[in-house]
């Protein structure tokens, strides 16, 4: 599928209370699955990162980090990215794909290929494909050709 070896699964987004815990955001499709990866990312040492809860009706988390006791600490790590190694990933179903392998992928819109996508964004109503040619173009009921690397919107 992709040559990436780290997917980016999550951002520490704020402290959370006095005690060192952070609001981490999501990018997981359940929230709790950052209960069961190895996370790891710049500031943090393998092992550090600890689920702690999730917000209710959220994608954001609260987290401990080992050596993080209290709010200035936590503050250090704002918008440190959190990635896990791409093998560390559960095996997909034939047909599956993770997000990360739509980029690069040609976009093919009645049969003329109109960009490759560069990034991915969602701001709540669904994913969007950002395209190299900077056009951002819905995800909803797109069919993906994993094999041809085509999206057909």
């Amino acid at each position: 599928m992709t040559d990436r070896k780290e997917i980016l699964v999550a951002k520490i987004v704020a402290p959370q209370g006095i005690r060192g815990e952070v609001r981490v955001q999501t990018y997981t499709q359940a929230p709790s699955d950052l209960k069961t990866l190895k996370v790891h990312g710049n500031k943090l040492v393998d092992g550090a990162f600890h689920f702690v809860r999730a917000v209710p009706s959220s994608s954001v988390i609260i987290a401990r980090i080992d050596g993080v006791n209290d709010r200035n600490a936590a503050e250090l790590l704002r918008n440190t990215e959190l990635f896990v190694n791409r093998k560390d990933l559960p095996e997909l179903k034939s047909g599956e794909y993770y997000q990360t392998d739509l980029i690069g992928m040609r976009v093919v819109r009645d049969g003329i290929t109109i960009g490759l996508v560069d990034n991915i964004q969602n701001y709540g109503g669904g994913d969007i494909l950002e395209l190299d040619t900077g056009e951002m173009i819905s995800f909803v009921g797109a069919s993906v050709d994993v094999e041809r690397k085509i999206i057909n919107v």
